[in-house]
């Protein structure tokens, strides 16, 4: 068997070099959902509640039966935090983000298409065909790199989309309380108002036997609308209040109408120490951690410019012409773009 000629033998090992990096690249791709997975790791670890499944209708489903049966009773503040989390537009939206960061990274990981060019000529009876396939080898060679980079972005919004529903959970848990204060401070509001008038009625009866001066049925009547106006203010401050704490869970129509406590949980009867609180915080701090991987992602994307800076487009391609009774003439052809 004679030897292959040096065109052939180049465009065998450049189609053995593809298959060996697109094997390596393959082997690095998540599963679908991973990211959403991790993010959920992290918010369970810091907030006790998981990320919702939002694949399908049918999970969309069992998401409105949760909810359902929380709002059935009076509502905890981990039960707002859980409605916020299944719930929350802005926190679905985030959570498409991961997904589309993760479709990235797998496209990242992936040799782009190869070219194919076929060319036929006709001049008489004289046939030429011309056959060429080629890959871009500046995708090739920088593949890795720009896996590199991509998997600093995956990382980057998985720490940020999971910063953001930590940060949203606390919003909703300040909320809840705030509602619940607001709430039981109309209801002394109202029973101020509700003495101030029964006071002031008997203070006008008392009046009009000789029994109470003017001037003191004065006051009482001045009190009773004093106490009326901080009623319709405390009123207003509890539906405000109650307003922005649906908004953070992401209720509307009949889950709106949810019911609250009647009071505010008890104090505890002491605070545990929790020693170095400030030095715990920033090293669990998700957006710091999200700014080192965006510095580092930062440095990597530089590498990647300078590599490429002078060559942009390096394709290499194996050719095949043919001719009406002449023998086959492969070879192969680089084209170089600066």
């Amino acid at each position: 068997m004679s030897p292959l000629n040096p065109p052939a033998r180049m465009a065998g090992r450049c189609a053995l070099a593809t298959i060996a990096i697109a094997a390596l690249t393959a082997c690095g791709t998540l599963p679908p959902g991973q990211g959403l997975n991790q993010v959920s790791a992290l918010t369970a670890e810091r907030i006790g509640q998981p990320l919702p499944a939002t694949a399908n209708e049918t999970d969309q489903h069992a998401l409105a039966q949760v909810t359902k049966d929380i709002l059935s009773k009076p509502i905890s503040a981990d039960d707002a935090v859980r409605l916020a989390v299944l719930n929350s537009p802005t926190l679905r939206s985030s959570y498409a983000s991961v997904g589309i960061a993760q479709a990235d990274l797998m496209q990242a990981g992936r040799l782009s298409n190869p070219s194919l060019t076929f060319q036929r000529t006709r001049a008489g009876a004289q046939v030429e065909i011309e056959r060429s396939l080629g890959f871009n080898l500046v995708n090739l060679l920088t593949a890795p790199l720009a896996r590199r980079i991509e998997t600093g972005r995956f990382e980057q919004t998985r720490l940020l989309v999971a910063s953001q529903v930590i940060a949203h959970a606390a919003q909703t848990r300040s909320a809840y309380y705030s509602a619940l204060a607001a709430r039981q401070e109309a209801q002394y509001a109202r029973q101020v108002s509700d003495s101030a008038g029964a006071g002031a009625e008997l203070a006008m009866q008392m009046n009009k036997v000789g029994n109470m001066s003017g001037r003191e049925l004065a006051r009482e009547q001045a009190f009773a609308a004093e106490a009326r106006a901080a009623l319709l203010k405390a009123e207003l401050q509890a539906n405000t209040a109650r307003e922005a704490l649906t908004v953070l869970m992401g209720l509307s129509g009949a889950d709106a109408g949810y019911l609250l406590p009647e009071r505010l949980p008890e104090l505890p009867d002491r605070v545990d120490d929790l020693g170095e609180i400030e030095q715990l915080a920033v090293n669990q701090r998700l957006d710091v951690r999200a700014a080192t991987v965006e510095a580092e992602q930062t440095a990597t994307s530089l590498g990647l410019v300078k590599r490429t800076r002078l060559v942009n487009v390096l394709d290499l391609a194996y050719v095949n012409n043919s001719a009406t009774g002449q023998p086959s003439a492969p070879g192969y052809a680089i084209t170089l773009e600066l």
